[in-house]
């Protein structure tokens, strides 16, 4: 453990469209920034590009924690590696069994596509009961030649995956033991190591997942890590999982399925972080970047986190995840008109390549940047300065693909694409909350991402939240979230009793080699901690349930009763209904290892230097603002140069480097000792 203070930390975030950096070095409070179009083909060249851009002393640097989405376009896009399973003879078909729930709610249409091809699912002999007892022997020459068979078949990664190993693993490392001397790598994956839970189906997914992305982050880091020593850096590198934490790059692929989906999680550790500091604790985050919006539900500074999480139909991954929904609409979101003659806003993006019309790339197909840029919500100088193109060019793309087929002029178009995209993020946001038992107006919203700030309010005035939160840097918190983000390390077990059959001090000694195990891992990385915290927690389900409900508990030592009332107590909250007479299932015990990290001066991430004397110093003119379903002259001001306390009225425009905030008729925004902007919302007239 290194406990000497770090000086200068770099967090790197890589999005759809942009790879945002933050470097901040703590001795002095300096902040360097910077956000470069990512390089979808190799994720390194945006990293070292954000590098370049922000003039950071690789030398110099003493940490740099990196969130990519590696291995989450792997899996979203089916590029995975060639990959081998074995399991359990009578088993192979568990990944495309499934659950039998359907992907649409009408109608059998729908198709799936198992993560791991029938041909290369091969059986051996073997056979460990549910209370971990051996019925078959393992057949070791079965797995040997099983093994050889896929490498014969052109498998670069294997995952052994047997029946039952959560209760008795022995099968399983024997078999990784055998494939050890032929495979001739170490991507070889335990299913039991990734998710030890009993249900068959998601934990082999959840491996089989693992598996498959683990040679291409594998490839991935030690590309970044080669280039980064190349340019003077040496140190460690801590990558963002999706739990919200993080783990060395050196392990991180070893358990690669912890990274699909852990672009997000960085963002929504920011958003708790600075809701902290700014004594707001119940926080809805609202995540606009260029491809898609992601939306998540933090109450008492604690960020909702799940283990019941399907990325897409049919393909569940099990391990703890920051619980983030996504909609296919951002900045980049492409705008049509169907065969039916409706308007359409998504899913696709235009992405960083070619981006929407109005940044002058190649982009022929309107977006939604292109119609906040027509309404007047961007400046178009602004993007003539970064090589855009005019608005008469933006307007001649709506005019012909929008306007003419729906029989709208340019500005209807525009202001239509908004209101149709903000429909469905408000979706998304409602989604996350009411299913989450929460309602939307007891919550503050936390808008960021490149686009966020710019539609925050109107989705605040339909949703009925009474106010919005903009952090100081918007289009970059997934970076600063990576700079703030504690280590973690998270633990699942599989008890599966009856809470009567459940023995005394069992539980208790489940918790206490977890987190043991935790504090082993949280000491072995070279990073420096301020404190150390554990959470526990069960999964729960009344006898003859499927369900679960996790359960938090105030500590290891919990007596049966305690654990019956706090599970009772859990499902009125969420069900409304209380089952008195229904005795409870403890199925999973979990436990959380969290090193605290020192925190993060969020004041200065805006140069205070540059800070005006008053609001007045920090316009920098007006213009016309299509806005509340009209035009209006707004005062237009730089963030940077607003006092740390303002007040302005809507409506306005506060532009900053990473994204542009708007301030609509009726709403009051003031600025907080954090360097945040909170707008309280007026009047509940649509946008």
């Amino acid at each position: 453990m290194d406990h000497e203070q770090s000086a200068q930390v770099a967090g790197i975030d890589v999005g759809g469209t942009f790879t945002d950096l933050l470097a901040l070095d703590t001795a002095t409070g300096a902040v360097r920034l910077a956000k470069v179009p990512s390089t979808p083909d190799n994720q390194a060249g945006g990293v070292l590009a954000a590098l370049a851009a922000a003039q950071v002393d690789l030398a110099a640097l003493d940490l740099i924690v990196h969130g990519t989405t590696t291995t989450t376009n792997a899996v979203l896009e089916r590029k995975m590696a060639r990959t081998g399973l074995i399991t359990t003879m009578g088993f192979r078909d568990v990944l495309e069994l499934g659950r039998r729930t359907r992907p649409q709610p009408y109608g059998m249409t729908g198709t799936f596509t198992p993560v791991i091809a029938r041909d290369l699912r091969l059986e051996v002999p073997e056979r460990i009961d549910a209370a971990g007892q051996v019925v078959t022997p393992l057949d070791e020459a079965a797995v040997l030649a099983a093994g050889r068979a896929l490498l014969d078949a052109g498998c670069v990664s294997v995952v052994v995956h047997f029946l039952h190993a959560y209760a008795n693993p022995a099968h399983e490392r024997r078999a990784g033991d055998v494939l050890a001397a032929i495979w001739p790598n170490d991507h070889i994956t335990l299913g039991h190591a990734i998710l030890s839970e009993s249900r068959e189906f998601e934990r082999g997914v959840t491996a089989a997942v693992s598996a498959s992305v683990q040679p291409i982050l594998a490839r991935y880091l030690d590309r970044l890590t080669g280039d980064l020593a190349t340019s003077g850096y040496v140190r460690e590198v801590l990558v963002m999982t999706v739990n919200g934490g993080m783990v060395s790059a050196r392990r991180v692929a070893a358990e690669a399925a912890k990274t699909v989906m852990s672009g997000p999680a960085s963002g929504v550790m920011a958003a708790a972080f600075t809701g902290r500091a700014a004594g707001r604790d119940n926080l809805i985050t609202y995540d606009m970047g260029g491809t898609s919006t992601d939306v998540a539900l933090i109450r008492g500074a604690e960020p909702a986190v799940s283990n019941e999480i399907e990325i897409e139909y049919a393909l569940p991954i099990h391990v703890p995840m920051v619980d983030v929904r996504t909609v296919g609409a951002g900045g980049g979101s492409i705008a049509r008109v169907n065969a039916a003659g409706l308007l359409e806003v998504g899913p696709e993006s235009a992405g960083a390549d070619p981006g929407p019309v109005c940044y002058g790339r190649g982009g022929r197909e309107p977006t939604i940047a292109d119609a906040n840029l027509l309404l007047g919500r961007l400046d178009p100088a602004r993007l003539a300065v970064r090589g855009g193109v005019t608005p008469e060019a933006v307007s001649a793309v709506f005019s012909a693909l929008l306007a003419k087929p729906l029989g709208l002029d340019v500005i209807g178009a525009a202001a239509a694409v908004i209101r149709l995209a903000n429909t469905r993020m408000a979706g998304a946001i409602r989604m996350v909350s009411l299913s989450l038992g929460a309602d939307p107006r007891d919550f503050t919203l936390f808008a960021f991402g490149g686009a966020g700030p710019l539609h925050a309010a109107d989705l605040a005035r339909e949703l009925g939240v009474p106010r919005v939160l903009v952090p100081a840097r918007p289009g970059l918190t997934n970076a600063i979230g990576c700079v703030v983000a504690d280590l973690r390390h998270d633990f699942v077990r599989t008890l599966n009793r009856p809470l009567d059959a459940l023995a005394d001090g069992e539980l208790a000694a489940v918790f206490s080699a977890q987190e043991a195990e935790g504090l082993r891992l949280v000491e072995a990385e070279h990073v420096r901690l301020i404190g150390r915290r554990v959470l526990y927690s069960v999964d729960m389900q009344f006898i003859g349930q499927t369900h679960l409900l996790r359960v938090d508990l105030p500590g290891r030592e919990v007596s049966r009763a305690t654990l019956q009332a706090l599970f009772e107590d859990a499902y009125l909250k969420r069900f409304r209904v209380r089952l008195e007479d229904i005795r409870a299932n403890l199925v999973n015990a979990n436990c959380s290892v969290i090193g605290q990290r020192p925190p993060l001066d969020l004041s200065t991430l805006i140069d205070p230097a540059g800070r005006r004397a008053t609001v007045a110093d920090a316009e920098t003119g007006r213009r016309q603002v299509h806005v509340s379903g009209g035009w209006h002259e707004v005062q237009v001001f730089w963030r940077d140069h607003l006092p740390l306390a303002f007040e302005i009225q809507g409506p306005a425009v506060i532009e900053q480097m990473d994204t542009t905030t708007l301030i609509n008729p009726g709403d009051h925004a003031v600025g907080d000792h954090q360097g945040n902007i909170i707008i309280e919302i007026g009047g509940r007239d649509g946008a």
